[in-house]
């Protein structure tokens, strides 16, 4: 199915996690349509930015738990964009539910 930038679904959904939060938040602003889109954009940002944040916070604690954090983001960045890609919904733990809920 096609976009409102007319783009499929599928590969729109991949670009919102290429940038992580970044293009998120882009795609949250310019997709107009299509509710996988915006779902897979929210999920970025709300994602990435919180671990981004945490592991900000844990590399003046602990480097290694800062690390931990960029490994799980590197996890969820690949499966992030070959779900989408796949035309799925998948839903991350913790993450995917409250970007359910915003979206709402």
């Amino acid at each position: 199915m096609k976009t409102s930038l007319g783009l499929d679904e599928n590969i729109e959904g991949l670009l919102c996690y290429v940038l992580g939060w970044i293009t998120g938040i882009i795609f949250l602003l310019i997709e107009k349509d299509s509710k996988f889109v915006k779902f897979h954009a929210m999920q970025s940002l709300i994602t990435f930015l919180s671990l981004s944040i945490l592991a900000y916070i844990l590399g003046y604690i602990s480097g290694a738990l800062a690390w931990l954090v960029n490994i799980l983001s590197f996890i969820l960045w690949i499966l992030g964009m070959y779900k989408a890609y796949k035309g799925e919904m998948y839903k991350f733990p913790i993450f995917g539910d409250i970007a359910e809920k915003q979206l709402k």
